[in-house]
């Protein structure tokens, strides 16, 4: 089980198991805050607990995302889709770069274009050690 937590340790998360591969996104959010996400969905490998601050993303006029994070040390914590797929479940992803880097170290890296064309983009052989060390 991986666990991450705020600064300040008044928020933090758990995903149960090791993740194949950690995203890095360069959209207009992601890239400014940084992170790197691991993702399931609410309620099945993810776990966030505290109390956290929320900011909703409105991109168009049905907001599709929320952002969560610490409001005493301010790291983001994870994003929570506000819409469900066809089985009820919500996408949920937790920011990795709250992990002890030791053990997410080897994890590879793949990238998604979320600033142009909202699609996966091929592997580079980078992992999470080259963007942390």
């Amino acid at each position: 089980m991986l666990e991450g937590t705020c600064h300040c340790s008044t928020m933090h998360w758990t995903f149960d198991g090791m993740p194949e591969s950690v995203t890095a996104c360069n959209c207009t959010l992601c890239r400014r805050y940084g992170t790197l996400w691991i993702y399931d969905f609410e309620g099945e490998r993810i776990t966030v607990t505290g109390p956290s601050s929320v900011y909703i993303r409105a991109d168009d006029a049905r907001p599709s995302l929320e952002i969560h994070f610490c409001p005493r040390c301010a790291c983001v914590i994870c994003w929570r889709g506000l819409r469900t797929d066809e089985r009820g479940r919500r996408r949920i992803a937790v920011n990795l770069r709250l992990a002890d880097p030791g053990l997410v170290a080897h994890l590879p890296i793949d990238h998604f274009d979320g600033l142009n064309t909202f699609a996966d983009l091929p592997r580079d052989g980078r992992c999470v050690s080259h963007m942390w060390f």
